[in-house]
């Protein structure tokens, strides 16, 4: 259990769970941010930036069938979760930089979430499915639930100017 701190629950939880990886424990997360979504979205920086800092190497796993336990719960069925685990990969060094820079940091990230991506069904690829349509639906998804109001704005204006 990663503790949350005073200066954010984002750079406490970073800084707790890179505690955890230097002290040779285990870290799970999603590299997207959440798991509130049911297609992959592109990676927010954190899980790339624990990679290359801690130089720890990671198990991608792709996770399918989640959303439907409490539906399935309701009608007193049970429903099938599927989780696949791929290779592991990396290290991810940083090049010497203490801080790895943003482009290092979605590099690292797009090849987390690409892994992610071969280990789940075609339409719960979103960001990373070769289809128009899913990647879409990924970024209307992308707006992080607890994001400031000013932030969606931007992220439906970005999408906007790339949709014609």
């Amino acid at each position: 259990r990663v503790p949350r701190g005073e200066e954010g629950f984002a750079r406490a939880a970073l800084r707790g769970a890179e505690a955890t990886l230097q002290a040779g424990g285990i870290v799970g997360l999603f590299p997207e941010g959440g798991s509130w979504a049911n297609v992959l979205r592109p990676p927010r920086p954190g899980a790339a930036f624990l990679a290359a800092r801690t130089g720890v190497r990671v198990l991608p796993i792709g996770i399918d069938g989640v959303d439907g336990i409490l539906p399935s719960l309701r009608h007193f069925r049970r429903q099938r979760v599927t989780v696949r685990i791929g290779p592991v990969l990396g290290p991810f060094p940083s090049e010497g930089a203490d801080r790895p820079g943003r482009t290092r940091l979605e590099e690292i990230g797009h090849v987390l979430m690409s892994a992610v991506a071969e280990l789940v069904p075609d339409d719960r690829k979103g960001a990373y499915s070769p289809d128009p349509e899913l990647r879409r639906e990924a970024e209307s998804a992308a707006a992080y639930p607890w994001a400031r109001a000013s932030e969606r704005a931007v992220s439906k204006e970005g999408r906007k100017r790339r949709d014609p």
